[in-house]
């Protein structure tokens, strides 16, 4: 995320920031809180799938204009970039015109954060533009405002994330890992995969000693986490899609350290030590054509 490419080195004009992709390790959903909504805890990693958004100041018009590469993504005022970028400009006291362009990759609605991401990438990329100078900390506040996932990434490439999202705890996990990430090409809606949770579990269950110790540390080792990992949305998202329960029995039979839904859904990873295994992996994939599927590492922690 910190990746930003400014046109020029002194009062930059245009800038790009590169937005990466998501993962859940671990996903547990708590108790119901008073405003409606769910606590969480959740342990996130970045990897290297990657929208890239390009910002230029414009000196034609005083608007927000966003243009995409996907033609099926609206790109008005109901967009996260858009309100990203408006948000940036109401805090900021900034009345200019900016045109943005992104070039997705992450696909849409797959559990990996991707609009999340592109509007953490559009406040940084504006805070550098316009010589801004928030911190990670002010920049993480207004990408709360926007959707329960975007201020982990200011905070990236993993933490830990509790409360609705809002409470982000930066964490280390040495070295790196190769991901092989699964895409039906369909997508699964938050809301809900919320509900059927809901209807389908006797009650909550308390965060695991297990899990609450990651909290407490701040260098983690891959093979801790991966024996952990979890998440809490595979019981009522398999019911209803056997096929991504498939798909996590293939990735584990090919070796996978862990195979886990990613967020909601509908995106199904598998974590491999070396990329030779994550390839052969992704080939068992590649004679399906409905399936969008990337080989990634995570992101580098230092």
């Amino acid at each position: 995320m910190t990746n930003l490419s400014p046109a020029s080195t002194s009062a930059p004009r245009s800038i790009r920031v590169v937005a990466p992709a998501k993962i859940n390790l671990v996903l547990r959903i708590l108790d119901r809180r008073p405003d409606g909504y769910h606590n969480l805890w959740s342990l996130m990693q970045t990897v290297k799938v990657e929208d890239e958004i390009t910002i230029a100041v414009s000196g034609t018009h005083s608007m927000v204009t966003l243009h995409c590469d996907d033609p099926s993504l609206k790109t008005d005022s109901s967009n996260l970039v858009y309100r990203a970028a408006v948000a940036v400009m109401e805090q900021g006291g900034r009345i200019e015109g900016v045109d943005i362009a992104l070039a997705k990759r992450i696909p849409m609605g797959a559990g990996l954060g991707g609009g999340s991401s592109d509007a953490a990438a559009t406040i940084l990329g504006l805070n550098r533009l316009f010589n801004l100078g928030w911190s990670a900390e002010k920049m993480a506040h207004i990408g709360h405002t926007l959707g329960s996932d975007v201020s982990f990434f200011f905070f990236a490439p993993s933490a830990t994330v509790t409360g609705r999202g809002e409470q982000v705890s930066p964490v280390r996990i040495r070295g790196t890992r190769w991901v092989v990430l699964v895409n039906p090409g369909f997508p699964v809606e938050t809301k809900w995969a919320y509900q059927q949770l809901a209807a389908h579990r006797a009650g909550v269950v308390p965060l695991s000693h297990s899990h609450a110790s990651l909290s407490h540390a701040s260098e983690l080792a891959w093979e801790r986490v991966l024996d952990v990992a979890e998440n809490d949305f595979e019981g009522p998202v398999f019911q209803t899609h056997p096929l991504l329960y498939a798909i996590k029995r293939r990735l584990l039979g090919q070796g996978a350290d862990a195979a886990l839904l990613s967020g909601s859904g509908a995106t199904v990873f598998g974590v491999f030590q070396d990329e030779m295994k994550a390839r052969q992996a992704q080939a068992v994939f590649l004679n399906e054509p409905q399936f969008k599927v990337f080989v990634a590492q995570t992101a580098d922690p230092s």
